[in-house]
């Protein structure tokens, strides 16, 4: 059987490896992009789609401002609207000292391109008067907003299909191995592919790969809570989220110009990975209900349409894994970003390209090293 080559292969489909192949064909390498499904089926198509930097983990923001400077040139750069609207974001709490932990990551150096306020008490609720009576105060970042999920990893794909990228869905990866100075890739149905270089973005699927090349990760698979309601009129547009400590008061809506509230947060539920299910955790939907009573009163007779989740990757320390491998050269990983990566998507895709064509990168990523969890890896190996 002839075996396809190309510069890159990329297993995985999702927004990263979508943007990664898009990138990775504007600087002229060939890439193949492998797809056990369809692109953007399972977390990048599903989650919420906050477009957010306001309360990363401070290291992230030099990322996560390359990204949000694409998604401003986003329509003319791959030729497609992904619905991003920068509305604004604001992370709001029920507590005075809260209100204190915001102020500090807003003073950080790391935010200063963030812009972001503080209002408290009167300021507050004149600002937002929508907001319930329980809010104490949050953080506005005038620039985050919010962009349709179903629209983005898809796009992507178009667009790197265009400038020649191989895109292959209902592809699933068989084995991986190294084979000389490259990769070998066997699929389910026989079919064999090999290149250089090898990016993993097989996001909830991606730690199976990784420990395929002595790179196990602590990785746990969640599946997303998400709920729709009617459309009302348009009076939203800021993206509400709730900074607490406490699980069930997790909570956030943004309200779409067709005038539908998409509301998330609140309990995960567990996936089906051998069966690729995930599942609504009917709790979690009451729980969304009952916290945005109390967050913003004044919509809680508005009819739930429709309920849905997804599978996303979560490591234990909440950021992902991204760059090259610890083991293997040619090798590179963008997984596991535990529920964040949406805004991220494109800037990961551009500094994974550079990374990969130019063996370095502008951006600093090196806090998402797989080599982090090398240690805890022997260790196991060990005890077993």
């Amino acid at each position: 059987m002839t075996v396809q080559r190309a510069d890159v292969v990329i297993v995985g489909g999702g927004l990263m490896g979508s943007a990664t192949a898009f990138f990775l064909r504007q600087r002229g390498q060939s890439v193949i992009l492998l797809e056990r499904d369809q692109v953007g089926q399972y977390a990048s198509g599903v989650n919420f789609g906050n477009v957010r930097r306001q309360g990363r983990f401070l290291g992230q923001l030099e990322l996560a401002n390359r990204s949000w400077a694409l998604w401003k040139r986003l329509p003319e750069l791959i030729d497609d609207d992904l619905e991003f609207i920068a509305s604004g974001h604001m992370r709001v709490c029920y507590r005075e000292d809260e209100i204190a932990e915001l102020q500090a990551y807003a003073a950080a150096p790391e935010a200063a391109q963030l812009d972001l306020q503080i209002y408290r008490g009167a300021d507050l609720h004149e600002r937002f008067p929508f907001l319930g009576k329980d809010v104490k105060g949050g953080s506005y970042a005038p620039h985050d907003g919010h962009a349709n999920p179903r629209l983005a990893a898809p796009a992507f794909a178009r667009a790197a299909r265009r400038l020649g990228a191989r895109i292959e869905e209902r592809t699933e990866v068989a084995e991986v191995h190294k084979s000389g100075d490259g990769f070998g890739v066997t699929t389910t149905d026989g079919r064999q592919f090999s290149a250089a270089q090898l990016l993993i973005t097989a996001g909830a699927w991606g730690e199976k790969l990784s420990a395929q090349f002595g790179e196990p990760v602590p990785l746990e698979t969640n599946g997303p809570q998400m709920a729709v309601t009617e459309p009302v009129p348009y009076a939203l547009p800021t993206v509400i989220g709730v900074y607490t400590k406490i699980p069930e008061e997790v909570i956030y809506f943004r309200q779409i110009p067709r005038g539908n509230i998409i509301i998330g947060g609140g309990y995960r539920s567990k996936p089906d990975m051998l069966n690729r299910r995930a599942y609504v955790e009917p709790r979690s939907i009451l729980n969304q209900l009952e916290q945005m009573r109390r967050l913003v009163p004044g919509i809680d007779n508005l009819n739930i349409i429709r309920v849905w989740s997804g599978i996303e990757g979560y490591l234990s320390d909440a950021l992902p894994v991204m760059g090259r491998s610890g083991n293997v050269d040619g090798l590179f990983y963008a997984f596991g970003f535990s529920g964040h990566g949406f805004q991220l998507g494109p800037g990961v895709g551009d500094v994974m390209a550079e990374l990969i064509s130019t063996g370095s990168t502008s951006t600093s990523i090196e806090p998402f090293s797989i080599r982090r969890f090398a240690s805890s890896a022997e260790q196991r190996s060990k005890a077993s």
